[in-house]
């Protein structure tokens, strides 16, 4: 692409989208250069493994209040804090434990937020019981939707205040709608790359040949 046709696209571009260096046109945010791999390769591709939903609900409860960036930046430090978000081995968590995690300067040390992922975990076995898998409880909130139209930027909806109402009524901690629908849109639940977006298209066809859990 010339500098000129690069010029043209800019002015023609909406401004929730950004071409790069490399001539892809992303979401906004998805442009700077932390983002990049992770707009492009993650979020709103379909997941159905249980361990990443888990560590998705625990790192959107530290983003509470926060910046996505700023979470994305220390994932790997959260991993190793947290035994890799293997749920049996972070349900064994104690007291030691969390004043081990309220001095680790490489997480949030947030001391509510530590003990919501500690009973966070501790819920898990009881809703794997009721629903087979936390990816069959998650996907029941899958929105019924043309998935080719974009939605537009929303915050929350009726799905993810149901999502969140369902957790809280089980015992789960800072799973409010907001968060909920932060996770619907990471873990694919939803395709809320916008319009123009080069990782939309691929996003609908995975979602498209994706095997819903049940």
């Amino acid at each position: 692409m010339s500098e000129s046709e690069a010029a043209d696209l800019v002015a023609d571009q909406p401004p929730d989208l950004v071409t790069g260096d490399d001539g892809i046109v992303r979401c906004r945010w998805g442009g700077a250069p932390d983002q990049i791999r992770y707009h492009d390769t993650e979020w709103g591709f379909p997941v159905a493994d249980d361990r990443r939903l888990f560590e998705k609900v625990c790192l959107e409860g530290f983003q509470s209040g926060l910046s996505w960036r700023t979470i994305l930046a220390k994932r790997e430090n959260f991993r190793k804090a947290f035994a890799d978000f293997d749920v049996a081995a972070i349900a064994d968590f104690d007291d030691g434990d969390v004043e081990r995690l309220v001095a680790d300067s490489g997480i949030i040390r947030h001391r509510g937020k530590i003990r919501a992922t500690i009973n966070n975990a501790r819920r898990v076995p009881e809703l794997v019981e009721e629903f087979g898998s936390l990816a069959a409880f998650f996907w029941s909130f899958e929105p019924s939707v043309d998935d080719t139209v974009p939605v537009g930027f929303v915050a929350i909806t009726d799905e993810s205040t149901a999502m969140s109402t369902a957790l809280k009524k089980r015992g789960w901690k800072f799973v409010g709608p907001t968060t909920m629908y932060a996770l619907m849109q990471a873990m694919g639940l939803v395709n809320d790359h916008v319009a123009g977006c080069e990782a939309r298209d691929r996003v609908s066809d995975a979602r498209r040949d994706f095997h819903r859990p049940s």
